[in-house]
């Protein structure tokens, strides 16, 4: 739920695209202590993920397939960004640029998609409850 939820603080970046980019991007390339606590608690959330997709490797859920894909990518995504990886550099840069007219369709696009794993987490501990 909680990646759910990252995502959909992008609907920032619809009403103001120039200071979310300008937060994001100033987030990423100064690496404050905002930026280590935040990509430490993806990461972490990522590895506890990937973990449990392999502990259940033989009796997973469809969904836990997410932990897999989404993992490794956050993990890469973050690797990238921690090691200054220049074609993933010019790829952020790419996706902050406020003047880009696929601006509203990527970030619409993540924003589905955080609404989606948002509301698989709800259906998901309601299950658990009942």
């Amino acid at each position: 739920m909680f990646f759910g939820v990252f995502h959909l603080h992008r609907i920032w970046g619809l009403l103001d695209r120039k200071s979310y980019a300008d937060f994001w991007i100033g987030i990423i390339e100064h690496k404050g202590w905002f930026y280590y606590l935040l990509m430490g608690f993806l990461a972490i959330l990522c590895i506890l993920g990937i973990k449990t997709f392999l502990k259940n490797l033989h009796h997973n859920y469809w969904w836990r397939w997410i932990y897999i894909f989404g993992g490794s990518y956050v993990l890469f995504d973050l690797f990238a960004i921690a090691t200054g990886l220049e074609f993933w550099h010019k790829l952020i840069l790419q996706m902050y640029d406020i003047s880009a007219s696929y601006w509203n369709i990527l970030w619409i696009l993540f924003i589905i998609m955080g609404g989606a794993v948002f509301v698989l987490g709800i259906r998901l501990l309601k299950g658990m409850h009942k």
